[in-house]
């Protein structure tokens, strides 16, 4: 606390106001002092001038600023503890009932509700310790669960807790939960359609929602799964029941970012003047500034095409406040520049080309409809820049072993053996790349492709944990059937001087329980995006033939 204000005259007593009004809050210390501030000023004055004519010094006045008053910064102290959470709705909390797959889904997601509050029926206590043993991604969320189950139901001091007062699920740090946990520790009056079997778990689940709807009428309850046939049923029963829909990166996969922009039909009209353009090492760079930079990511493509003029393709190099620099390509639709011998035949492969002969773009992710050439490019880069400029020392190339119909069985052989049926397309490419080196004769070109083939190495992603890839080209194939935990565990295997490139269709998804919302790479993309080491283009055309082309339309 402040000194209260020193006498104006010697041997004066401080009144009992001067205390009360130092330990009175800001605003009212300025009120009660508003009304002497010209008295003790005229004082003062006096004060100096008597005590100067008498030789004698006055005591100091002290100088009323802003920044040296520190009462408000004695009073934040207290603010310091962490505030409420503000909640998004209004109204009382909805209790939300969690069937087990949910938890399965996401070990996460009781901390996933915000501040509504979480219930637990004993019955998916019960089907959780049924599934929790085994190597399966299932076991491994079914043990998380259990672990956040015990940190939750475990009290520091005492061991115990009230079931009926609900655990806080913001006690083991989870700040973002405001809401409450709650277990059933009671037998509830369940009243089912005479149709429904009793012993089954989704039927005693729906009658622990229909009699919790029964003793909370003021409450919202809403079941939580991710079983559409139990949705369904609960619906018919009247029943409030929602998907989980928080382990979705978008709503809907047309709001993905496909890394290219055009560009208005009037930029040079709208940019121009303020523009500022230079050459450094064979591009031409220009430097904007404009309402169109905030909506500009870095490693974006823009283009600009008008009839009867020169078209521009450029990627955005540099985002500085309210200003963009954008960089002209390299055209790798001329054979000059062509990759191991191929070439893009449209817009948006030249763009993924630029991307994947850049040193500097450590993750690039390609999606596209079947036929675009992802692959193709991929591998055509990968070996130019690992055979020809040396920058890697080997292509890696591994993908989800997912089959599109009937499980063949076991494979024999090594890993590569076992993964070799899964590459497929792998060899194909190859056999196109390989052709396209018309002048070392039949003999050059089968010992070309040995040496190729011995720069490619095909690895299984069961064995990817704990691995370091240093200086490697690795292409993650069929990335779309990848969850966002898995495509985290490859992508951290990345070591210094390493690439990875994920090339994926949306539309192809054949893992169960993964849509095009949820699947790890619409993750990455979604997160990656901005990073100025990573890029990003969806592919729109399709090169492989017209029959494949039409068939993607119409089938």
């Amino acid at each position: 606390m402040p000194l209260p204000k020193p006498p104006a005259t010697r041997a004066a007593i401080l009144p009992a106001t001067a205390y009360e009004t130092q330990a009175a809050p800001k605003s009212a210390r300025h009120r009660a002092q508003a009304g002497a501030t010209s008295a003790d000023d005229e004082s003062t004055r006096l004060a100096l001038r008597n005590d100067s004519a008498n030789g004698v010094a006055a005591p100091p006045t002290p100088v009323k600023t802003k920044a040296a008053a520190p009462a408000p910064v004695a009073r934040k102290a207290p603010a310091a503890e962490p505030k409420p959470r503000k909640p998004r709705s209004t109204g009382p909390a909805k209790l939300f009932v969690l069937d087990t797959n949910v938890l399965m889904h996401d070990p996460m997601s009781l901390f996933r509700f915000e501040e509504h509050d979480i219930y637990l029926p004993m019955i998916t206590l019960e089907e959780l310790d049924g599934h929790k043993k085994g190597m399966s991604e299932v076991s491994r969320n079914v043990r998380q669960v259990s672990r956040e189950l015990d940190a939750l139901a475990t009290d520091g001091k005492s061991g115990k807790f009230e079931p009926a007062a609900g655990i806080a699920l913001a006690k083991t740090g989870h700040r973002e939960a405001g809401g409450k946990l709650f277990f059933q520790t009671t037998l509830l009056d369940v009243k089912l359609p005479a149709g429904l079997p009793q012993g089954k778990a989704d039927n005693q689940i729906l009658g622990v929602v229909q009699s919790l709807r029964e003793q909370h009428p003021s409450r919202d309850v809403v079941l939580v799964s991710k079983d559409i046939n139990m949705r369904v049923k609960a619906r018919a029963l009247g029943l409030a029941a929602e998907d989980y829909f928080n382990d979705k990166t978008l709503e809907d996969g047309d709001l993905l970012y496909t890394g290219v922009l055009p560009l208005p039909a009037d930029f040079w009209e709208r940019h121009g003047k303020t523009m500022e353009s230079w050459s450094q090492g064979g591009n031409t760079f220009y430097r904007i500034s404009g309402p169109m930079v905030p909506a500009l990511m870095v490693n974006q493509f823009v283009y600009l095409e008008s009839p009867g003029e020169a078209p521009l393709f450029a990627r955005v190099t540099e985002i500085t406040g309210k200003s963009a620099v954008l960089k002209t390509l390299r055209d790798y639709t001329h054979g000059k520049n062509a990759v191991w011998g191929v070439t893009a035949r449209n817009r948006e492969q030249n763009f993924a080309l630029n991307l994947l002969m850049d040193p500097d773009c450590d993750f690039i992710t390609l999606t596209g409809t079947a036929g675009t050439g992802k692959t193709l490019m991929t591998l055509a880069a990968g070996l130019s820049q690992v055979m020809e400029d040396r920058r890697y020392t080997e292509i890696i190339v591994t993908r989800v072993t997912v089959p599109v119909g009937e499980d063949i069985g076991f494979l024999p052989g090594n890993e590569e053996e076992k993964m070799g049926p899964w590459m497929g397309a792998l060899d194909d490419n190859l056999e196109v790349l390989a052709k396209s080196d018309n002048s070392a004769g039949e003999w050059g070109r089968a010992a070309t492709n040995d040496l190729v083939r011995s720069k490619i190495k095909i690895k299984s992603l069961n064995f990817m944990r704990g691995r370091t890839f240093l200086n490697k080209f690795v292409i993650i194939d069929e990335a779309q059937n990848l969850t966002p935990k898995q495509m985290k565990t490859l992508i951290t295997r990345a070591g210094p001087g390493t690439k990875i490139v994920c090339l994926g269709n949306l539309a192809q998804i054949d893992t169960p329980y993964l849509t095009e919302g949820s699947s790890g790479l619409t993750f990455v993309v979604d997160r990656f995006k901005g990073w100025p080491h990573s890029g990003h283009i969806t592919l729109a055309r399709g090169e492989r033939s017209r029959l494949a082309d039409y068939a993607s339309d119409v089938l």
